[in-house]
């Protein structure tokens, strides 16, 4: 099916609906897909503050280690 059939038979449905119904038809314009942006967490206090423990606790491992 060709646009132009497309247009064509989407007409004839509208006036159809008109007819049968006695109903107005509204037209949108076709709405754009929202762009995808990646979700990022932002870091609460307690998530700091565990990278930070866990940063102490390997540089300590590490100065154990000859």
């Amino acid at each position: 099916m060709t646009k132009d059939e497309l247009r064509a038979e989407l007409e004839r449905q509208e006036q159809r609906y008109k007819e049968v119904y006695g109903g107005e038809i509204t037209r949108y314009a076709a709405q754009p897909e929202p762009e995808r942006k990646p979700w990022r967490k932002r870091a609460s206090i307690r998530d700091q503050a565990f990278t930070q423990e866990l940063q102490k606790m390997e540089k300590e491992l590490k100065a154990e280690q000859p």
